[in-house]
């Protein structure tokens, strides 16, 4: 996902969060608050996990897709932008893993 296509796609989530509930879905679940985005969050990953076990790519790509939107709602929702997490997820470029995890236990 191009950093350009994040960028739009939270500011269309951020612009959605005062439009009418009855008639937007992403306004719907800012509605819900953060339990109810956080509930779609969990749902939206056992969907993924259940479709990556099943071996089919397609149904794969849409479970991604569909927890990432909602990864992306609940960002907008505490305002963090998707710029800082790509800038996380580049700071971590070049380190292993194991790396990384024992940095996070540190002090």
């Amino acid at each position: 996902m191009s950093d350009e296509l994040l960028a739009e796609l939270y500011a269309t989530l951020k612009a959605r969060a005062s439009a009418d509930p009855k008639v937007s879905y992403v306004a719907s679940l800012y509605h819900k608050g953060l339990d109810g985005i956080l509930k779609k969050v969990g749902e939206e990953a056992v969907e993924t996990v259940i479709a990556a076990k099943g071996g089919d790519p397609k149904a794969l790509i849409h479970e991604t897709a569909d927890l990432w939107f909602h990864c992306l709602v609940m960002l907008a929702f505490l305002d963090i932008g998707p710029e800082q997490i790509l800038a996380e997820l580049k700071g971590r470029m070049g380190r292993s893993g194991i790396e990384e995890k024992a940095r996070r236990h540190e002090g």
